[in-house]
């Protein structure tokens, strides 16, 4: 099997002409002979001047870089797409798949050994992940790793569930336009994605627990030296997984992996998002996921991690307890410890080394759980005949159970035009329902499941309502808010058929999420709905290509060509 230099040759009809012209112009940049004939590893460059959580790229990549010349290889870093939740037009979610494309036709084209992916903001780390799971090159893992905390009148802040918080307050009249304005500069302290266990932390919290990525590396501050001395590690790391060929992404990526990965994505309150990741990375493996899994995890898995929005705490306090290692040592026999590891032994490996910090009470033992089941559970009805899912770890105890009357939003721009009219009718005891906003509907499936609490109710005090959508929400957001109806309202499903005045039941506890009409009548309304004309297809490029081909939520909203299919 070819290596180095010699993979991947250009296809001119001649092979050793198409290393020698390769040689020739990669001469050009200064390299010796012998730097040509050492393993490559190949790293991503996710930088961007629009991706402030991606500010310490640069020197991760030195970093990186550092560790396999140390090892003896060498290093070749190339740029692909790079997404960050602020600035991505109309969702990131909606470039994700890009990127994944991106990254895997990028590994594929070029000469490498090994790979390193760096990232971190939201969508950055599943779409290589799915990327190398498809490539099957050993791969290793860097998160750009989390924010340091801010400060504020004496207040400990964190991007972004307290964004959400204290904007809320804001629109409810609570802080003025000069303190909005000072929290602003204050929530956001530095580089690195957002400090609560929101979907970048989440993701890599998962990257770590299926043995892609090093011990800790999920939760090291992104400022902090320790980011950059595992980064020169995994590097090293690489460099020696460049020689010995593995392990790949096809080894760690198991049945057992995709399980554990569910174990902590219930355990630390993960973020919604995570279950669509998780997924679509599932399914470019043999394995799949399914969402009765998740379910079925959930009811024996207990919410251990005590930090925002679920608890408390924040990413570096996680870290300063133990970090993932002495979650999974706390989880005991929950984790299939047996699973492999990117750095060569397995998770019994990674909890035999984890830290014992006296008095620390960020991660609880299975006797003092923050939430006695797990983060999210998943519904089932007539609303969700595919499913749909709940963070209920960051829901109201008086709402998991509840019937209201539904306030009927058809997109994304009627909610905005109309959810602060003071003359909106609407009660604390309704439920706000959004529609077409799922992932053709939108298109991307936007983060606009967190509907806003009405200005008026704000104002009286109303914190949480129950909110359902067929949108996905923030990991950083809380509330009584269900998330990924399927199939959404834009593929012909049920959410479209609700009416302003229909009674919603949500019961949690039951896993059921019901419009309470007969059946015959959802019948009717199905069937006007299947009249009507459909969305209109955009008519040229990504958008094309992304409306014809996406999944849905319960199928991880991949496309359904790069979706790989199980063995006969």
């Amino acid at each position: 099997m070819a290596k180095g230099l010699r993979k991947s040759l250009t296809s001119y009809g001649d092979d050793a002409f198409a290393l020698f012209l390769r040689k020739a112009f990669i001469k050009a940049m200064g390299y010796s002979d012998d730097a040509l004939e050492r393993p490559i590893v190949g790293i991503t460059n996710t930088y961007s001047d629009y991706n402030p959580c991606h500010g310490n790229v640069p020197d991760l990549i030195e970093a990186v870089k550092r560790g396999v010349m140390l090892a003896g290889g060498m290093p070749m870093v190339f740029p692909t797409i790079s997404i960050h939740e602020s600035f991505a037009h109309p969702t990131s979610m909606f470039l994700r798949n890009l990127m994944a494309m991106d990254t895997e036709e990028m590994i594929k084209a070029q000469p490498m050994d090994a790979v390193v992916v760096i990232g971190g903001c939201d969508k950055t780390l599943p779409a290589q992940i799915m990327a190398a799971a498809s490539v099957d090159l050993p791969t290793i893992v860097v998160p750009v790793g989390p924010m340091v905390v801010g400060h504020h009148k004496g207040e400990v802040l964190g991007a972004c569930t307290d964004c959400r918080r204290l904007w809320s307050a804001h629109r409810a009249g609570e802080l003025d336009e000069a303190e909005i304005n000072a929290v602003n500069g204050r929530l956001a302290p530095s580089v690195g994605t957002c400090m609560v266990m929101g979907t970048a932390s989440t993701m890599a919290c998962i990257t770590e627990a299926l043995g892609l990525a090093l011990p800790m590396s999920a939760t090291i501050p992104a400022p902090h030296a320790e980011r950059l001395r595992l980064a020169e590690a995994s590097g090293r790391r690489a460099a020696e997984m460049a020689v010995s060929g593995g392990p790949r992404p096809s080894e760690l990526l198991t049945p057992a992996a995709f399980r554990n990965a569910a174990v902590v994505l219930q355990a630390i309150g993960g973020s919604t998002n995570g279950i669509i990741h998780l997924t679509a990375i599932a399914n470019r493996t043999p394995h799949g996921f399914a969402l009765d899994t998740l379910d079925e995890i959930g009811r024996k898995v207990p919410v251990l991690v005590d930090l925002k929005p679920s608890g408390a705490h924040y990413m570096e306090h996680f870290h300063h307890a133990g970090g993932v290692p002495k979650l999974l040592q706390q989880l005991g026999e929950l984790i299939d410890v047996s699973a492999a590891t990117v750095g060569g032994g397995t998770l019994a490996d990674v909890v035999a080394g984890a830290e014992e910090v006296p008095g620390q009470d960020v991660i609880r033992s299975r006797d003092n759980p923050i939430k006695a089941e797990g983060s999210m559970a998943v519904l089932y009805g007539n609303l969700a005949p595919g499913g749909a899912v709940i963070k209920q770890a960051a829901a109201s105890p008086r709402l998991i159970s509840h019937t209201g009357r539904a306030l009927v939003f058809d997109s994304v721009e009627d909610m905005a035009a109309r959810i602060d009219d003071p003359d909106l009718d609407v009660t604390a005891d309704d439920v706000l329902v959004l529609r077409n906003t799922g992932p053709k509907g939108a298109p991307g499936m936007p983060e606009a499941g967190y509907l806003p609490i009405p200005k008026k109710l704000g104002r009286q005090g109303v914190k949480d309502m129950v909110r359902i959508s067929d949108a996905r929400m923030s990991g950083t957001a809380f509330g009584t808010i269900v998330l990924h109806i399927t199939p959404e309202s834009a593929a012909g499903g049920p959410l479209g058929a609700v009416r302003s005045g229909d009674m919603i039941r949500l019961d949690v506890a039951s896993r059921r999420i019901e419009v309470l009409i007969d059946d015959a009548e959802l019948a009717a309304r199905m069937a006007r709905l299947a009249e009507t004309p459909a969305m209109a297809r955009p008519a040229r490029g990504y958008g094309r290509l992304y409306h014809d081909a996406v999944l849905q939520a319960d199928e991880g909203c991949d496309f359904d060509f790069l979706v790989r299919k199980p063995p006969e």
